[in-house]
């Protein structure tokens, strides 16, 4: 009996798929069934129940479709687990050295991943659908869909103690991307874990956001608080950013894995020379034209200029450089109560008390706004 070219094709589409998606610049790719139980809704809802989400309520609202890949789309049979490197070249914590520098997460400053990564998606699902049918739809992290739990299950990595993949390939520095499909295909092996005693990532952070392997209070995590919470940070929180403006990566930096891990090979994620640990003075005086021209392109755009502002301002105040206190004080002027509250307290840093207290009483009747209010009186 002999087998037809498209029984051949059959048998191998997984390996072709492979190669697709490696063509169109996908470092990883791999199966996995979407059939059985999923631990990690369990995981997700106590996370939840505890409140350790946070200000981020899209996720205690869309906890029913988070529950399992089918609760997305009850159709789904197999999900294609894609990832793609964004190695840095050098060391992120190199750039915590200099407190009059900032500090930006390495993977905001490239052009956002999002973009690029779902027209990546999308050109695969059209080339899938068009050689092999089903109907399939693509994810890049701004659905409700647990796409760590899944790569792990594909064998991509697995999720370390400080609940990010680790990929023994590229250590901490994968964007992950998905597809689901009603197509049945051959799941590959999960991935065991590899963390052994390590706990590296749990002892680095500054803000002690690790109530246990494996478990994250994002309350406590400076990538939530410089980037999703919308108000001023919690004054516990401020002097443990240090320089840290946009994100944190110690965690990610520390783990033994990234000794295998390489550099991006996409341009388009590469860091910008000018994202690369710049002056906080120069950030300080952003306006909004100016933060957007900056920042275009980027995952930081999204936060908007007086978030960014903020977090900039509490990095001054962590600096210890009275040269900087100039530009606090420029900024107690600024028309967002956010930027004046964050500036005062940088000045409550590096001015000597009783220069603090003279600018006090100097300044602060002529504010309404209470949260300025408060920062005043401290």
């Amino acid at each position: 009996m002999t087998t037809s070219t498209s029984d051949r094709e059959e048998l191998i589409r997984e390996d072709l798929i492979r190669a697709e998606a490696q063509s169109l610049g996908f470092d990883l790719c791999r199966f996995t069934d979407i059939d059985e139980a999923w631990p990690a809704a369990g995981r997700l809802e106590q996370f939840v129940a505890a409140g350790r989400h946070g200000e981020m309520g899209w996720m205690a609202e869309t906890l029913t479709r988070r529950r399992h890949p089918r609760a997305m789309w009850e159709g789904a049979r197999s999900a294609i687990m894609l990832g793609v490197n964004y190695g840095p070249e050098h060391d992120p914590l190199e750039a915590l050295a200099d407190p009059a520098r900032a500090a930006i997460s390495v993977y905001a400053q490239g052009d956002d991943y999002h973009e690029l990564i779902k027209a990546r998606l999308k050109a695969l699902a059209r080339w899938l659908q068009g050689r092999f049918g089903g109907e399939l739809k693509v994810f890049v992290d701004t659905a409700p869909l647990m796409e760590k739990p899944l790569a792990e299950r594909a064998g991509l990595g697995w999720q370390g103690k400080h609940t990010n993949l680790v990929s023994r390939a590229f250590g901490s520095w994968l964007f992950l991307g998905a597809i689901l499909t009603t197509l049945e295909l051959e799941p590959d092996p999960a991935e065991a874990g590899g963390c052994g005693s390590c706990h590296a990532c749990l002892d680095v952070c500054p803000t002690n956001a690790f109530p246990a392997p494996y478990q994250l209070d994002a309350r406590r995590c400076i990538s939530y608080l410089t980037i999703e919470l919308k108000g001023p940070i919690p004054r516990e929180f401020r002097p443990m950013l240090g320089n840290r403006i946009y994100g944190c990566d110690d965690c990610l930096a520390v783990c033994p894995w990234n000794k295998f891990a390489s550099a991006a090979r996409e341009q388009k994620l590469a860091a910008r020379a000018e994202l690369q640990a710049p002056a906080l003075a120069d950030l300080a005086r952003l306006d909004d034209a100016a933060f957007r021209e900056l920042f275009r392109k980027t995952p930081v755009k999204r936060i908007g200029r007086d978030r960014f502002v903020r977090n900039v301002l509490y990095a001054i105040g962590n600096s210890g450089r009275a040269d900087l206190a100039a530009e606090a004080e420029r900024l107690l002027d600024d028309p967002a109560p956010l930027v004046r509250g964050a500036a005062i307290w940088a000045l409550s840093r590096l001015l000597e008390q009783q220069a603090f207290a003279a600018l006090s009483d100097a300044r602060r009747d002529s504010e309404t706004d209470r949260y300025v209010l408060s920062e005043w009186a401290g």
